[in-house]
Order: structure tokens, then C-alpha cells, then sequence
């Protein structure tokens, strides 16, 4: 079995394990209505990069299973964990927070006797503690980001240089445009200024700390600044780079540009940003990727010169990128 050129999430679950889990995933979808064309295609994408099947899927062939059938299939393995993250995902593809379906989803955790800090997060958003959700996303994001406790204002750590600035820093940053065209380094310098972005060091950009291994995935990946874009590239992230991956890094944009619920200024917001079938293929390839750009010893400085296809080769990240044809940075 293949997904092309990226390995997929799970390939050894067996068949019948898989539809048990694709089955839940279509009841998830379906609670209260039909599956709407983004949750089939969803389930397509899932039973490729996910599972590996490259063979035709019939969405009609997959039977909706129930809590305790799922529990059953499952049982005396270990895919009820990764299940219940699908589940939850597709509790929200339709681009709605319905609390009838994260019911459901709770359902699955109760039968499956699992119980995961973001689902805690759904459930007090769906309680009509959606704030306190927020807070707490916020929190496993900036902890998954610095690697440390935290509880201050991520305001102020986004935006370091307002008042401070480091002309030095951005200097250096400015001066990756001498470096060949298809060198890493000189990709992240085009990156910013196709996008508009102030440099780290200048007094409106975001810290280095994030802006670098974040945008450098944008660059590695080949996905956009745009809503679809962010989704995905922090969905890579959270598969790479697994610290509060559902907490603090997808659900986080789902909120942010799929239901359209600002959770801070950095992050902004927007509407039907899913894109049902890259964001499995982003998921399995963020775990696929060797490399983690927020780990604590990545150092993008060491990486500028050499060429970008090179990077990704090494990597395991596709040389053209996750979406070939469009520009490298």
C-alpha cells in the first residue's frame, strides 16, 4: 500500500480495524443529518493517508459503527487513541461547532474508556465555557512552542520587539537575499517579503522563537499564509512536532480558521478553511518528516545554504513539497 510519495499515518492497521474507525468517523458525521460532501471526501483521504489504501473507496460500503461496536474492534490494540483524534476532527469538518456531534465523539472516549486533555477542551466549549477553552488551547500552544510551563501573556512573547527592537537580528534575516535563489535561507528571506512580513529584530514582527520554525514549515511544506494554508501547516506541526498536537496545535486553528473564532490578534480568524482532503495528507506527512523546527536544537542558521529540495530529501518531506506547482516559498 502507498500514498505516493508521502508513508502513511497508520499502515499497519488491519482492515477491519480500519473500517471500524472510518465507520465512527462517518457516524460522527452524520449525527443529525447526512454526511455532507466535505465528510465524504474526508473519509476518502483519511482511508488513503491515513491507512494507506489506494484502492477505490466506496463511502456507501462503510457502515456507520456505534460506541461500544468501535470498543469492540478495537479492543486488545492500540489505535483508540489515534481513532478518537479522527473522530473529533470530523466532529467539526462541516465547518459548525455542534454540540451533538462532540457529544458523540465523547461517547467514543466513554466506550473506549480514553481520556485526553482536548477533550476537555471541546467539552467546556461545548458547555458554554468557550473562553475557558480558549485560554487553555492558548496555554498547550505556547507550552508545545517554548517547551516550558506556561502562564504569562503570549501577547507580549509574540510581539518582543515593539519597543525593543534588535536591528542586528533583522540585519541578519535581510541579509539572507545574497544567498542563491534555491538555497533554504534565501526561500525563508522570499517568503517574508511576498507575504509582507516584518523581519525578527524589526518592531512589528512576531519573535523569533516562533516566526522562524513556523514559517520555515510554510517553506518546507510549500503551504500558503492563507486560512487553508495555516491549517495545514500547523496541522505538519503537530504531527512533527507532537507536544499538545491536538490541544495546542489543530484544534486550535480549527477554531481559529475553520469556525471562525478568534482565540488572539496573531492568530486571526476565518471561515471553512478545512480542506477535507490535503488535511490528512498534511498530518501524515508532518509524522513522517525527520525533521522538528521546535525542537530545542533545531537550529535554522546551520541549514541556510543548502538548497531547499535538498532539505526536504532529507527530511523524508517530497523534494517538490506537499503541493507541487505551487512556488517554494
Amino acid at each position: 500500500m502507498s500514498t505516493g510519495s508521502t508513508p502513511a499515518l497508520l499502515p499497519g492497521a488491519s482492515r477491519s480495524a480500519t473500517n471500524a474507525i472510518l465507520g465512527a468517523m462517518r457516524a460522527v458525521a452524520e449525527t443529525g443529518g447526512a454526511a455532507t460532501q466535505d465528510d465524504r471526501l474526508a473519509l476518502v483521504s483519511a482511508d488513503r493517508y491515513i491507512f494507506g489504501n489506494d484502492a477505490p473507496f466506496a463511502f456507501d460500503a462503510i457502515q456507520p459503527v456505534a460506541p461500544a461496536a468501535l470498543a469492540s474492534a478495537l479492543q486488545g490494540g492500540d489505535l483508540g487513541r489515534d481513532a478518537l483524534k479522527f473522530l473529533t476532527i470530523m466532529a467539526f469538518v462541516d465547518g459548525t461547532f455542534d454540540t451533538a456531534k462532540v457529544a458523540a465523539v465523547l461517547s467514543y472516549a466513554s466506550a473506549l474508556g480514553i481520556s485526553e486533555h482536548y477533550l476537555e477542551e471541546i467539552k467546556e466549549a461545548a458547555q458554554g465555557r468557550l473562553q475557558e477553552a480558549l485560554a487553555d488551547m492558548t496555554r498547550c500552544n505556547m507550552e508545545s512552542i517554548t517547551g516550558r510551563p506556561w502562564s504569562g501573556d503570549a501577547m507580549k512573547w509574540f510581539l518582543p520587539y515593539d519597543g525593543a527592537a534588535d536591528p542586528d537580528l533583522a540585519q541578519r534575516f535581510e541579509a539572507l537575499k545574497t544567498l542563491p535563489p534555491d538555497a533554504f535561507g534565501y526561500c525563508l528571506w522570499a517568503h517574508f517579503k511576498e507575504n509582507n512580513y516584518a523581519f525578527p529584530g524589526e518592531p512589528k514582527a512576531l519573535n523569533a522563537a516562533f516566526a522562524v520554525p513556523h514559517d520555515s514549515v510554510h517553506v518546507l511544506t510549500g503551504y500558503d499564509t492563507g486560512p487553508r494554508g495555516e491549517l495545514l501547516a500547523s496541522t505538519f506541526t503537530a504531527a512533527m512536532h507532537p507536544k499538545w498536537p491536538m490541544a495546542g496545535h489543530v484544534l486550535p486553528v480549527i477554531f481559529s480558521w475553520h469556525l471562525k473564532v478568534q482565540i488572539n490578534a496573531v492568530a486571526g480568524d476565518a471561515t471553512g478553511a478545512l480542506d477535507p482532503q490535503e488535511f490528512w495528507h498534511a498530518w501524515a506527512a508532518g509524522a513522517a518528516a525527520t525533521v522538528d523546527t521546535f525542537a530545542p536544537d533545531w537550529d535554522f542558521w546551520q541549514h541556510v545554504e543548502v538548497p531547499l529540495a535538498a532539505l526536504r530529501e532529507r527530511w523524508s518531506i517530497p523534494a517538490a513539497g506537499l503541493e507541487p506547482g505551487k512556488t517554494t516559498h
